[in-house]
C-alpha cells in the first residue's frame, strides 16, 4: 500500500483531474480512484494480485473472469466474486487505458483490434456487477461502479491522454524546456 502523501499519487491526481476534466469526467471521486489505481498499480504484486488455486497470478484476463465465477468457477463467495470482478474493471481500464499496444500484441491487426473491444467490455461488465453489490458495506460506492461502468469508455479515453501526457513530459525537448525553466 503506498501512502496518501506519496508524491506519485498527488502527480497522478493533478494529472487525471486535467485529463478527464477534459474528456468530460468531472467527478472528484472518479478522479480520486483512478489515480489510486495507477499509484497502486505501480507495484506489481498489486496488479498481479489474483491468483489461482494454486497461487499463480493470473495476468490473462479470461482466467480471471474464470476465477470470479461464484457457481461453475472456483470463487468461493459472491463476496470474493466481487473482488476479482472489481480487479477485473481496474486491470482492464489500466491496459486499455495505458498500455493497449500490449493487449495481444503478438496477434493481427483485426484480432487486437476484438481483443481490445473485449477488454473495453470486460472492464465495463465487471464495474457494473460490481455496482450491484449494493448493501452493507458495499452500499456506499456501489453509485461510483456503476458511473464507471457507464462511462468506461470516456475513462479508458481520458486514460489514454493522460500516458500520452506522461510520454509527452519524457520528451527530450520538454525535459531541456522544464530545465531551462527552472
Amino acid at each position: 500500500m503506498i501512502s496518501e502523501s506519496n508524491p506519485l499519487r498527488h502527480f497522478f491526481q493533478e494529472v487525471i483531474e486535467r485529463n478527464y476534466s477534459e474528456v468530460g469526467i468531472r467527478s472528484s471521486e472518479v478522479h480520486c480512484y483512478v489515480s489510486n489505481l495507477l499509484t497502486e498499480f505501480c507495484e506489481t504484486e498489486t496488479l498481479h494480485k489474483i491468483r489461482n488455486a494454486g497461487g499463480r497470478p493470473l495476468s490473462d484476463l479470461g482466467e480471471m473472469l474464470l476465477e470470479a465465477d461464484p457457481v461453475f468457477g472456483p470463487a468461493p463467495s459472491f463476496d470474493y466474486e466481487r473482488q476479482v470482478r472489481k480487479h477485473i474493471g481496474d486491470y482492464s481500464l489500466f491496459f486499455s487505458g495505458m498500455f493497449p499496444e500490449s493487449i495481444n500484441h503478438r496477434r493481427l491487426r483485426r484480432a487486437r483490434l476484438e481483443n481490445f473491444v473485449d477488454f473495453v467490455r470486460a472492464g465495463k461488465e465487471s464495474y457494473f456487477i460490481v455496482s450491484k453489490f449494493e448493501h452493507f458495506e458495499y452500499a456506499k460506492v456501489a453509485p461510483l461502479f456503476l458511473r464507471m461502468s457507464q462511462d468506461f469508455e470516456k475513462l479508458v479515453y481520458g486514460l489514454n491522454q493522460v500516458k500520452n501526457e506522461m510520454e509527452e513530459l519524457q520528451h527530450p525537448i520538454t525535459r531541456k524546456a522544464r530545465e531551462f525553466l527552472m
